[in-house]
């Protein structure tokens, strides 16, 4: 593989080498990532890197985009007929961007947006106070209850009071299924438009072991690497109750993604996502969308079995919050994230409800269940994979985080290089590694 890199640039292929081994010989837990099948590959690395095509399919800035545009309608109407929407934008170069269109197609600078708060599950781009929607809209973030669920309450009582332009619902660390009834009436209660970003479940959707939103959303969005397991990009939907909201939508949310916030789209990448959505209406990935909830939920028993502490005691979904406080009280996310990817597998820190630690320094680790189902694993391997992380987690459980900010930082710096030492998270890194093998990656097959 990669003769050609390998010729022009040894150091960069050498790097790639690396990484391809990484991901071969250790578990992938963080659950915003996938692996890709050879066709998608291939598309993302095909010769339609060369073209640039600013515009739309028959109305492009630049000439030589016959094919371009037949791609790029592929691409759409795979789309419109999976999430049985009447429009579909595939150009976002990713759901940031796709996200910061949807704004652009319904606010103005300084209305009042709404959406779930980003430490407690939120996304930075529904109005969290450092991103830009949360810096040029004002922002009303709302919350949680003790048990991890959306406080429903809260948002209609919020929606009520500060009558928004725009509703977000969806999250990036919710482990939970939607109310999405309760979230169209309160934002057509107030006049709102609700969008809900599904970026993490939209295989889950497609598959069946996941509600949809589009019979109670205006727009829908999504990013394509996470369960939808197509290349890094992201797409943004009109549903029948958008367009008729408003008629013009379809085209406002167009003008926001070209020329409002991007040039040219990148065709390799749609036709990757054409790819992907192609792969995402048959059979196999139907059943590969269910049985990643099977493997959250038996890697979720696993984890309470092997005595760790779920945010909510498990879930509904692909997504798993370890609450790590029992273990190393505020702030043990920093410990347990590296002490996993020591022992060969890759999680994130992660805030959880009502974090006693900060966003930089959280109490929690997020898991999730789509990157080790793809590789072929099922409820019985979730079993072993729950005892590897109880034991990475209890061989690193003395360490606590100094309150002064000084003294953290040599800290974690002697825990990082603990780490190394550390036999029996060398020990775990050994049993994973032969048990990988086992799993190749889709690429791999």
């Amino acid at each position: 593989m990669y003769e050609h890199i390998k010729k022009e640039d040894r150091k960069l292929f050498d790097l790639i080498g690396e990484e391809r081994a990484r991901q071969h010989e250790g578990l992938e837990l963080i659950p915003s990532e996938n692996y890709t099948s050879s066709a998608v590959m291939e598309a993302m690395g095909s010769i339609l890197t060369n073209k640039y095509s600013e515009g739309y399919a028959g109305k492009r800035y630049y000439n030589g985009n016959e094919f371009i545009d037949e791609i790029e309608t592929l691409a759409m109407e795979r789309a419109k007929k999976l999430f049985k929407v009447p429009h579909a934008n595939v150009q976002p170069y990713s759901g940031s961007p796709a996200n910061l269109a949807v704004y652009l197609a319904t606010c103005s600078p300084g209305d009042t947006i709404m959406g779930l708060a980003l430490p407690e599950g939120g996304h930075l781009t529904h109005g969290w106070k450092v991103s830009a929607t949360g810096l040029f809209f004002k922002s009303v973030p709302y919350h949680v209850l003790a048990d991890g669920r959306i406080d429903m309450d809260e948002v209609r009582e919020l929606a009520k009071k500060h009558r928004p332009k725009l509703i977000w619902a969806g999250a990036t660390a919710y482990s939970f299924k939607y109310d999405y009834p309760a979230f169209a009436e309160i934002a057509d209660s107030v006049g709102a438009y609700l969008a809900v970003d599904i970026a993490h479940i939209a295989g889950l959707i497609l598959a069946g072991a996941h509600p949809s939103p589009v019979p109670h959303a205006h727009i829908v969005t999504t990013t394509t690497h996470k369960t939808l397991r197509g290349p890094r990009g992201g797409m943004i939907m009109v549903t029948p109750k958008g367009i008729a909201k408003d008629a013009e939508l379809p085209q406002k949310i167009d003008k926001g993604v070209f020329p409002g916030l991007q040039g040219g789209p990148h065709d390799h990448q749609t036709a990757a996502i054409a790819v992907a959505l192609k792969e995402a209406g048959t059979p196999a990935f139907r059943a590969y969308g269910k049985q990643i909830v099977k493997n959250a939920k038996a890697l979720a028993k696993a984890l309470r079995g092997n005595g760790l502490t779920l945010v909510a005691g498990g879930t509904e979904n692909h997504l798993i919050l370890l609450d790590l406080v029992p273990v190393f009280g505020p702030s043990g996310g920093v410990f347990a994230s590296d002490a996993l990817e020591a022992a060969g597998m890759t999680a994130n820190k992660n805030t959880i409800p009502k974090d006693p630690g900060s966003p930089f320094y959280p109490s929690g680790v997020r898991l999730g269940t789509p990157a080790l189902t793809s590789r072929g694993m099922k409820e019985k391997e979730m079993e072993k994979i729950g005892a590897w992380i109880s034991r990475a987690v209890t061989a690193v459980k003395d360490f606590r985080l100094p309150e002064g900010k000084e003294e953290r930082v040599a800290y974690l710096a002697s825990f990082k290089k603990s780490l190394a030492k550390n036999k029996e998270l060398a020990k775990i890194r050994a049993e994973i590694k032969a048990f990988a093998k086992k799993y190749p990656l889709p690429s791999d097959r």
